[in-house]
């Protein structure tokens, strides 16, 4: 791998109850994360595709340890979403770098299919920080049931000259959802909209 991989942490969530009900199957989110050296902190580089081929090898990575850590098959994945923190002497446009032009599709790949895009967020910050990663339906944008998140936090990271990378994966939507709109059962997943 090209990155230089100081750790990678697993998560997963699982909420059996919500608002007194039970909630079976539990929903469960899985998130992935690896702290990275960031190559370019510390002063402006215009060519970034280092840490574009980065991302790549990133969303495969983490988008596997996810679905492992769910126990589930590819095709079994619902949602997944990305994200990535800047330590202080990096820039917002090295996470832009990771996680847009190439995580995506070794991503997909990995959660078999994925039509919609992958909601993503990026931001600069320093160790034991949260990181917010969006969810949504890897096929269809419009099944509101999936649009979710999970926070993660590592205490000692991003330092100054790292980046933190996340992955999350989903085998369900939110518990409870009841604000209408497409259903999972529905979705087609052929325009990545519905």
């Amino acid at each position: 791998m090209k990155a230089d991989i100081r750790k990678i942490a697993v998560f997963v969530e699982e909420t059996h109850r919500e608002a007194g009900r039970s909630i079976a199957p539990a929903t469960r989110k899985a998130v992935a994360v690896a702290v990275i050296a960031n190559p370019y902190a510390g002063g402006y580089t215009e060519d970034l595709k280092p840490l574009m081929d980065i991302g790549a090898e990133l969303g495969e990575t983490l988008g596997k340890r996810c679905v492992e850590a769910l126990g589930i098959k590819p095709a079994q994945a619902e949602s997944y979403g990305k994200a990535a923190m800047v330590g202080e002497n990096g820039e917002l446009e090295h996470a832009a770098a990771l996680l847009h032009p190439k995580m995506g599709a070794p991503l997909r790949k990995e959660v078999e299919k994925g039509a919609a895009l992958v909601p993503s967020s990026k931001k600069m910050g320093g160790p034991g920080q949260d990181l917010d990663v969006p969810l949504g339906h890897k096929d269809a944008a419009y099944v509101r049931s999936h649009f979710d998140g999970i926070e993660v936090r590592l205490n000692d990271a991003p330092r100054a000259n790292e980046i933190m990378v996340a992955v999350a994966v989903t085998d369900g939507g939110r518990p409870l959802p009841r604000v209408g709109g497409l259903l999972h059962a529905d979705a087609v997943g052929k325009d990545g909209l519905r």
